[in-house]
């Protein structure tokens, strides 16, 4: 197959795309509109997780060397050798002929073309999809350039061939998305009319629309709390937790759609999740379509995903409409699926549903604990202990666990009862030392890239954010630090503990200072970032990441590092380089010798600095203990510079 003309941003894709490392921050990528794409590789002869094309908004032209069978669905309009084709039905296409996917839309924004045999790219970390934003996967981890040439595999073991034009989804500008109700809501972060008014709106498509999440545009949630306390000054902050994809972030007052580029690891309130069955229409929201979320049951979600399941293992039979999906029980539509106070060395602990699919177990109080963060790190490793098949993934946050499963091999009342027993196991985390690595990573501070971030946020975002135009000059502010210097030696003097991987994507790290006395506190940009550079660091509510990739971002920068990720096709090296609970120190340097490094590291002339270490509860204690008096003062400027910086938003309004 040869690209004659590569559109607007094509990629190869599969399905499911990549699994089990959404805990690194690698997310699934994949087919966007699953349904539409399932149904072109069924069409072929396919199975339906076979590679096949992804086009958004103008589509690809594309030459074959030799006869196929070609089938094209979505928002395409496709034409061969300029003659219009018929979406869903299958094409014999001969040897020099081109296929044409054409604009795609609208209604609609992606088409999908399926070629019988599928795309022959090499899988990389298990998966051909690409991912375009981290460098890897489908061709070469990029978009489809002209003269690009992919091989197409052996098409001998199709199946018979089958139009599905019948049952291809309709396309419109007025979009119905079901979603379930949770992980958050009322009382806790949104009242109970602003759960309700989630329902009421007719929400519209941003502009800023794409794999990675889709944004709406509407009135502003109505919060049930001024602030996230240590996980932000704004009421969306949350502590770090992972997310589902289609899960419904706010990030600050906009509500954004994780998409299968998302992140994994955030601090934002999820108040809904688009039910799987749904998932294929956010991948054909335009700019300018409207949106109403319709909240539904659980055993209605399990029914629309029973159904789809039924299409997808019996096209032909749903054709002539002698589909029946299996019965499917009713469930408890409750949020909350378990519940258990503290007792003994045993923190207080929710298990909530998260969509059709996901729980999220959050832990203890909304504080940041170091104690409670080990007890969710010795409960994940009691689930991963069990070694069950029906579990997908699952992420450890700062006081969470997202655990992704099969429902239709372990439903999630069976899961949350499963997580109850084993949490009654967990050891006192007080007696644990887990053994670590102590990371040096060097530091420019002040990076110019930093605040290229910041001035492309003031001009094209938020001209009036109080963050900018120095993120550095705010976390001085709010922190009632004396000079902006001190935010930088703060920074510097600080242990970290890397309480989480993949925030914001591809191991990067979230971790927090152990030592109380450096813990700086800030709010996340609101709304987020649009691009932030590859190693940015920043701080956001009490937490420091590293990000390890360009991308979207809400943390207020302080500077630049070396690459915390590096990727080899073949190899046997994890890419992650940073683990869960490395001890980071950071070493200031400028941005010339940064350079230097982080060509070394990039290229595996150089590794991170490490050494051998250990963590315990006892030296948090030790230190809280000593230094009682000054962190007792620290929390108290700290908290009054908060109330003043509401006080001036407040007045500004």
């Amino acid at each position: 197959m040869t690209v004659v003309r590569a559109g607007l941003q094509t990629t190869v894709q599969d399905l499911p795309g990549r699994t089990g490392l959404w805990d690194v921050g690698v997310p699934p990528s994949g087919a966007w509109d699953d349904l539409s794409f399932a149904l072109a590789n069924l069409a072929v002869g396919n199975p339906p997780n076979a590679a096949g094309l992804e086009c958004v908004m103008t589509g690809a032209a594309v030459r074959f060397d030799r006869r196929v069978l070609v089938c094209v669905t979505g928002a395409a309009r496709p034409t061969l050798d300029g003659r219009p084709i018929r979406p869903g039905i299958v094409t014999v296409v001969p040897a020099g002929a081109v296929v044409d996917l054409g604009p795609c839309g609208a209604p609609g924004m992606r088409g999908y073309l399926a070629v019988a045999g599928g795309i022959a790219v090499p899988l990389d970390l298990g998966s051909r999809a690409t991912f375009v934003l981290g460098g890897f996967g489908g061709h070469e981890g990029r978009a489809l350039a002209d003269g690009d040439e992919l091989p197409v595999g052996r098409a001998e073991n199709c199946a018979a061939p089958l139009d599905v034009a019948g049952l291809l989804p309709t396309l419109t500008t007025d979009w119905t998305l079901r979603v379930l109700p949770g992980p958050h809501g009322a009382p806790e972060h949104l009242t109970s009319s602003g759960v309700e008014a989630l329902w009421d709106t007719t929400w519209a498509v941003d502009h800023r629309a794409d794999r990675t999440g889709v944004r709406f545009v509407g009135p502003a949630p109505q919060w049930a709390r001024p602030d996230g306390g240590e996980a932000g000054l704004h009421p969306s902050n949350i502590h770090d937790s992972a997310y589902p994809v289609g899960g419904i972030m706010l990030s600050g007052d906009t509500p954004v759609i994780v998409g299968p580029d998302g992140p994994s690891l955030g601090g934002f309130v999820v108040p809904c999740v688009v039910v799987r069955a749904d998932r294929w229409k956010l991948a054909q929201l335009r700019p300018g379509d409207t949106v109403r979320l319709q909240p539904v049951s659980a055993t209605e979600a399990d029914a629309a995903n029973a159904a789809r399941s039924a299409l997808l293992a019996d096209p032909l039979a749903a054709l002539f409409g002698e589909t029946t999906p299996p019965p499917v029980p009713d469930r408890d539509d409750a949020i909350v699926l378990a519940q258990r106070a503290a007792s003994g060395h045993t923190p207080a602990f929710t298990v909530r549903r998260a969509g059709d699919h996901h729980l999220l177990v959050e832990v203890g109080a909304p504080v940041l604990d170091l104690r409670v963060r080990l007890w969710v790190h010795l409960l994940a490793e009691a689930l991963r202990g069990q070694q069950h098949g029906a579990v997908r993934e699952l992420v450890e946050g700062v006081r969470s666990m997202l655990v992704q499963v099969d429902e239709s091999r372990l439903p999630l009342p069976d899961l949350a009862e499963l997580v109850v027993r084993l949490a009654a196991a967990v050891p006192d985390p007080s007696t644990v030392e887990l053994p670590v690595r102590e990371v040096t990573l060097p530091l420019a501070l002040d990076h110019p890239e930093a605040h290229e971030a910041m001035r492309r946020y003031q001009r094209g975002v938020r001209p009036d954010a109080p963050w900018c135009p120095d993120n550095v000059e705010f976390i001085r502010r709010v922190n009632d630090l004396a000079e902006r210097d001190d935010v930088f030696d703060i920074v510097t003097a600080a242990t970290y503990l890397v309480v989480g991987l993949g925030d914001v994507y591809l191991g990067a790290p979230v971790a927090v200072p152990i030592d109380p006395r450096h813990r700086l506190v800030t709010t996340k940009y609101d709304p987020a970032r649009t691009w932030t550079p590859q190693n940015a660091v920043g701080i956001g509510g009490v937490y420091l990441c590293v990000y390890g990739m360009e991308g979207p971002g809400g943390y207020q920068l302080v500077g630049r590092t070396v690459p915390v990720w590096r990727h080899v096709p073949g190899s046997d090296e994890l890419p992650w380089l940073l683990r869960p609970f490395d001890r980071l120190r950071f070493r200031p340097v400028d941005a010339a010798e940064l350079a230097t490094l982080r060509a070394d590291i990039k290229a595996g002339r150089a590794n991170l600095e490490a050494r051998p270490a250990t963590f315990s509860l006892a030296e948090v204690a030790a230190l809280e203990t000593q230094h009682a008096d000054e962190i007792e003062a620290f929390r108290t400027r700290r908290e009054a510079a908060f109330a003043a910086e509401r006080a001036r938003w407040e007045a500004a309004k």
